[in-house]
């Protein structure tokens, strides 16, 4: 009889492409000597093509990251009446917003209040602000633990990834803003700025805490005096 030639389609591998073309060859350099012998076939050789079997790999997408420079604020009218020399938040400043964010997600609050924006503060742990409180001895364990012992322990709810702000977190923030306008100074609003909002909003939980933890209108002055100096930047 005639010898026929098979051939087997590529054969697909989860190896890596180094590991298929040695598996193969190995093969190939087996059987290609050889002939096998079939009594219905006849003289049958059995040929293995070889292909580059490297998986298609998806091309990785781009990564898109949104930079926000401005925090929420209940006057938007002033940001659009600006020409231009609006004081912008510092990184810091929207780092530890971001945190007190994280902080209140989860915990599972339901609003990011004015005790979640100091949290954000000492976590963020870098700026002015957060080196202030722990020089005084304020840590966010104990601002933690202060809050649960004034407010109770706060009920598991549905996590959100931004929780809106409580009418005190607001006012805090937008106080900061007031303030850094009434400066004249033309630098950016700080976590300093930040911070002494919250202490000011005097019914909040944040100023209770503060207070607790042995915050008062001098150490407030003394951070105020701090960030009034002229050219003040929050490194």
């Amino acid at each position: 009889m005639a010898a026929r030639t098979f051939s087997t389609p590529p054969i697909a591998s989860q190896y890596n492409h180094k590991q298929q073309n040695h598996c193969f060859q190995t093969l190939i350099q087996k059987h290609n000597s050889q002939i096998f012998q079939n009594p219905w076939l006849g003289t049958t050789k059995l040929l293995i093509q070889c292909s580059d079997l490297r998986p298609s790999l998806p091309k990785p997408r781009p990564i898109k990251d949104t930079i926000s420079f401005s925090l929420p604020t209940a006057k938007p009218e002033r940001v659009a009446s600006s020409t231009g020399k609006f004081p912008k938040w510092s990184a810091k400043a929207i780092k530890a917003f971001q945190m007190a964010e994280v902080e209140a997600s989860k915990i599972t609050y339901t609003t990011l209040g004015t005790e979640a924006l100091v949290m954000g503060i000492l976590i963020e742990g870098t700026s002015l602000a957060s080196n202030f409180l722990r020089a005084n001895g304020i840590m966010l364990m104990k601002v933690r633990e202060e809050f649960e012992k004034l407010f109770g322990k706060v009920k598991r709810t549905t996590r959100l990834e931004h929780p809106p702000l409580t009418e005190a977190a607001q006012r805090a923030l937008d106080w900061a803003i007031d303030e850094k306008i009434k400066s004249g100074d033309e630098g950016e609003i700080t976590t300093s700025h930040l911070l002494l909002g919250v202490w000011y909003q005097e019914e909040s939980p944040g100023h209770k805490v503060l207070a607790a933890l042995g915050f008062d209108n001098e150490k407030a002055k003394v951070l105020q005096s701090l960030i009034s100096k002229p050219g003040f930047v929050e490194d």
